[in-house]
């Protein structure tokens, strides 16, 4: 009776490794900074892109699309390492879109995207903003700022917050390819889902657990 209740150990045991976790996603930095990016595009267009422009629904759908597709690459984990870096891929092309909008709102207002040396791109990345709360801290900072570009034609808490989330896309992007990186890694490393598979069921004869 022992014998049988350690084989069934080891087979549940065995069983248990050949799916990854995959439900982790929420405690990823890089979903908690695409979610933000989310909520900042989401109040973004509702102030300051038409509500009947392409563009508006077109920002908000690149802003989800990278958010969902972190959270369906952590679950498809569970057993295809090529398809989790395939979605964590089109995370950073859909927020590298939502890059490209904010931009072009820039460039048709006649306002300048900021360099990684401007005073406002530095006190941003200094502050590692994660959070809806430290976004917009840093806005209501960079209003009052003598520094802070002249803006006629839009306003100018639209400028902060366009070049702030360019700045946020960024870092996602440069979180996402670290992920992808280090996921190709432990495939190399440690196999697939089908090979984890085969020695499970090998394990399982040389255990007499059938």
């Amino acid at each position: 009776m022992n014998g049988e209740g350690n084989g069934n150990k080891r087979k549940k045991t065995d069983a248990a490794n050949i799916l990854r976790p995959s439900d982790g996603y929420k405690n990823l930095k890089v979903y908690k900074l695409a979610t933000l990016i989310h909520d900042v595009t989401v109040r973004f267009v509702e102030l300051y892109i038409p509500a009947k422009s392409r563009t508006c629904d077109q920002m908000v759908q690149a802003a989800r699309s990278g958010k969902q597709n972190i959270v369906e690459g952590s679950i498809d984990g569970a057993t295809s390492a090529k398809l989790e870096i395939n979605l964590y891929n089109v995370a950073r092309g859909s927020l590298e879109e939502l890059k490209i909008d904010y931009l072009d709102y820039l460039r048709q207002h006649g306002m300048m995207a900021w360099t990684m040396e401007h005073p406002l791109a530095v006190r941003f990345n200094q502050m590692r903003v994660c959070s809806n709360r430290q976004f917009k801290s840093f806005v209501e900072w960079a209003e009052k700022q003598t520094f802070s570009v002249d803006c006629r034609s839009v306003p100018l808490k639209s400028v902060i917050v366009a070049n702030a989330a360019i700045l946020l896309i960024n870092v996602a992007s440069d979180w996402l390819k670290s992920l992808m990186v280090k996921k190709l890694e432990d495939f190399e490393s440690n196999g697939g889902f089908s090979e984890r598979m085969y020695h499970a069921r090998l394990n399982c004869k040389n255990n007499g657990a059938e």
